[in-house]
């Protein structure tokens, strides 16, 4: 079962989310990442596949910094244990996101994302997530109202998080999913 962890705060947040990642290690995983948005506000990102403590590692010598960030770790429902497919995924370096569920209709948004012009890097139905939340964030209508339109397009039971611009979201969603 995959563990979700994000925060906002005044000090460095990363060793907050790992730890955070290290208290949900019971419920089982494969891999694990992080996602911070620098004092430049730019996201930087590692991913490990393994354990908290292989990302933990990987963080302190990468010197990951910031205030705001999101952290997950993933059991692999689509797409490999691979560093690629673990979470967060990155879309127009503007958002990232983590994600749990899995995302039934994942292959027929990828292909219309893919004909808009949108290049995916994993093999993870999450990657469509972010994929489309930027496609919604650079739209020219309202972007809560839009988000909430993509969000409704989703069928899926899933708990997300990304952030745009210093914002965390965070959403719960319970869609009807008819067979």
């Amino acid at each position: 079962m995959c563990g979700i962890v994000g925060g906002v705060a005044e000090r460095r947040i990363v060793n907050i989310l790992l730890e955070g990642l290290k208290r949900l290690e019971y419920r089982g995983y494969d891999s694990a990442g992080v996602a911070l948005l620098d004092g430049d506000g730019v996201i930087k990102r590692e991913r490990e596949v393994g354990k908290v403590q292989a990302l933990a590692d990987a963080v302190a010598a990468s010197g990951l910094n910031g205030t705001t960030g999101i952290a997950h770790t993933r059991w692999a429902t689509h797409g490999g244990v691979t560093q690629a497919n673990a979470h967060p995924h990155i879309s127009s370096t503007e958002i990232a996101l983590v994600h749990n569920g899995i995302i039934e209709n994942h292959e027929s948004l990828r292909e219309q994302l893919q004909q808009d012009g949108y290049d995916f890097s994993s093999a993870t139905d999450t990657e469509v997530i972010a994929h489309l939340v930027a496609k919604t964030a650079n739209s020219t209508i309202r972007y809560w109202q839009q988000f909430r339109f993509q969000l409704n397009n989703l069928k899926a039971l899933t708990a997300q998080s990304s952030w745009n611009h210093k914002t965390l979201i965070a959403s719960l969603l319970l869609v009807q999913v008819h067979h």
